[in-house]
């Protein structure tokens, strides 16, 4: 994909170091339980949008990988620390995890994986009580707060 042409989803780490763009709507987006994918992205789940590799372009910066399995590697931001895909090596498609678009609303899971580990306790997390970060920290804490992410576009 070259920089000229107008991508439909963009996205990118939380430092704003990498960025990328897809050129095509993602082939599937799913959740992963699986424990590998626990620890990978330091949740309880991982949610990923499937792209075809031609459709895919990192445009900022350049990724660190690193071999989570002998089939796998899993892309991730070495300034921040923000995990931003997986990959089967020599695969035709990239993984991309979901929180990194710029518009994570408009990459909704259709499916789920690995849920012989997911916790218990996910199913019921709509049912928790919850609040705004507002409603959570007060007006006036949050009117303090600097931020050092990087917008959510470029």
């Amino acid at each position: 994909m070259t920089t000229a042409t107008n991508p439909i989803l963009t996205g990118g780490c939380q430092c704003g170091a990498i960025r990328f763009a897809l050129k095509a709507a993602p082939t599937k987006v799913s959740i992963c339980h699986c424990r590998m994918c626990q620890k990978a992205s330091g949740a309880p789940f991982a949610a990923f949008a499937e792209i075809e590799n031609g459709d895919f372009a990192w445009t900022r910066g350049k990724p660190t990988a690193f071999r989570s399995s002998s089939i796998a590697e899993r892309d991730f931001c070495r300034d921040c620390g923000t995990p931003l895909s997986f990959r089967r090596i020599d695969g035709p498609r990239i993984e991309i995890m979901t929180g990194t678009f710029d518009r994570p609303d408009r990459v909704v899971p259709i499916t789920q994986y690995g849920t012989e580990s997911r916790l218990g306790w996910v199913v019921a997390i709509a049912n928790l009580p919850s609040q705004t970060t507002l409603q959570n920290y007060g007006s006036e804490k949050v009117g303090g707060i600097v931020s050092h992410q990087h917008p959510d576009h470029d």
